[in-house]
């Protein structure tokens, strides 16, 4: 990607959150995911502060035969905040709905699925600094700064949603 385009996604998350112009284009996003791409999803949690269901896009990355989803902005992301306080439960959209339970991935095992995420997601190539084709080794240093979490679905069951997210 160009320099330019680097320096644009920068501004949009400056601070490790969405803009003024990041905000909507966020929603549309959420919106349409899984209509132009196949790995785009829309994440449903609820919120930590307001109870209310948020949605957030994001790229589903797939390594070893499991699903992941990264948290390009690191630690401080609302998403994550939101996955640890609902415990994990969570609502995947792309084309139908699936109840899903989010489970942190340790530090130590982090590197080869945010190298995948960094092929699979262009767009957060300017948020971790290392080239996409680095050695393993670079990803293991940056590895606790980059929240992953495996996705596994939930089955049917009183246990299965959380408030606000069965529909």
């Amino acid at each position: 990607m160009p320099a330019w385009w680097h320096r644009y996604h920068r501004w949009m998350y400056r601070g490790g959150r969405p803009n003024w112009w990041a905000r909507p284009q966020n929603r549309i996003s959420a919106l349409v995911s899984g209509l132009l791409s196949t790995r785009m999803v829309a994440l449903e949690v609820t919120g930590r502060r307001t109870g209310r269901v948020v949605s957030f896009p994001l790229v589903l990355a797939d390594y070893g035969g499991d699903r992941y989803l990264v948290a390009m902005l690191g630690e401080e992301t609302n998403w994550v905040k939101n996955v640890r306080a609902a415990g994990g439960r969570a609502v995947l959209r792309h084309g139908g709905r699936e109840t899903v339970r989010l489970d942190e991935v340790e530090a130590s095992a982090r590197a080869p699925i945010l190298r995948r995420y960094l092929n699979l997601a262009p767009g957060a190539r300017p948020h971790v600094p290392v080239d996409r084709q680095a050695p393993l080794a670079n990803f293991e240093q940056l590895a606790a700064q980059y929240p992953v979490f495996r996705v596994t679905v939930e089955r049917p069951g009183p246990s299965a949603t959380g408030p606000g997210l069965a529909r």
